[in-house]
């Protein structure tokens, strides 16, 4: 298989990906899957899911998880909404993404990725077992469907991540790799980061981002991939170093702003294409 095959984050309904004809308008041949919404996730539309993938010559890499009452307005916020944190929506979300699992394995997809959440930072948080507890319950849902866990970077330090994977335990539990959200969240330099956590890492996303003047205390912002300071280029080269050949996953958070979003993932697609033919000849 091609190393580095260059892939789009998409949605087949209302999500944060481009719409799966604009994967294939910009030729790529793999897809991060923003999960449907649940009517969407039966047997029958993942049949007809997996056609129009066969038709556009896309593959799935990951699908990954997303959940209502989420929401990425501001890094409070985040901490408050998103992922397995949140005490009071957990119990539910554990069992939709044991649902998003099991519609992956209909798509015939071995990764499931999602952000957990803002881990406690000190693990003897009464709140951090519960978190393992969770974690190891939908992993081992997954290891009967024959799937990984990649968890997105982000919200937590390199060491912190590690630490996690390790209480966690489970060896189908994996990174999916961020460099902006790195910055965005002001969690730590990306390249030493993905060096710290490369053992783990099995899918990333192409995303670039500018560093706040109060990192960790505003987001960061996000800007085309190759004009921020992730360094791209030194990015790609770290993958090399860390031996990772996957997907080389676009995102490009913009959705309300369609043709804009197309026209900069587009761009990025040619960045990425010209660094592969620098780098790996």
């Amino acid at each position: 298989m091609e190393k580095w095959p260059v892939g789009v984050f998409a949605s087949i309904d209302a999500g944060l990906g481009v719409k799966l004809d604009v994967a294939r308008e910009l030729g790529v041949p793999t897809v991060h899957l923003h999960t449907p919404h649940k009517p969407s996730r039966t047997e029958a539309k993942a049949r007809e899911f997996s056609a129009k993938l066969k038709e556009f010559g896309l593959r799935i890499s990951v699908v990954f998880a997303g959940f209502e009452g989420e929401s990425y307005a501001d890094i409070p916020t985040v901490a408050k909404t998103v992922g397995l944190v949140p005490p009071q929506t957990r119990e539910a979300r554990k069992q939709e993404l044991k649902e998003i699992a099991d519609f992956a394995k209909l798509l015939g997809v071995d990764a499931v990725g999602l952000h957990v959440g803002f881990i406690p930072h000190d693990p003897a948080n009464p709140s951090y077992p519960d978190l393992l507890a969770v974690v190891r319950e939908v992993c081992d849902h997954c290891r009967g469907n024959g799937q990984r866990i990649h968890l997105e970077t982000g919200q937590e330090t390199a060491d912190a991540l590690l630490q996690f994977l390790h209480d966690v335990d489970r060896d189908n539990l994996f990174v999916n790799f961020d460099p902006a959200n790195m910055i965005l969240y002001g969690s730590g330099e990306p390249l030493p980061a993905l060096r710290k956590v490369g053992a783990y890492v099995r899918s990333v996303h192409c995303k670039d981002a500018k560093w706040a003047a109060r990192p960790g205390e505003e987001w960061g912002t996000e800007v085309p991939f190759g004009t921020g300071d992730v360094n791209a280029e030194q990015f790609l080269r770290t993958l090399v170093e860390i031996g990772y050949d996957g997907p080389l996953t676009i995102e490009r958070e913009i959705p309300q702003e369609p043709h804009r979003q197309k026209a900069e993932i587009g761009q990025a697609v040619r960045v990425i294409e010209e660094l592969k033919r620098k780098i790996l000849g």
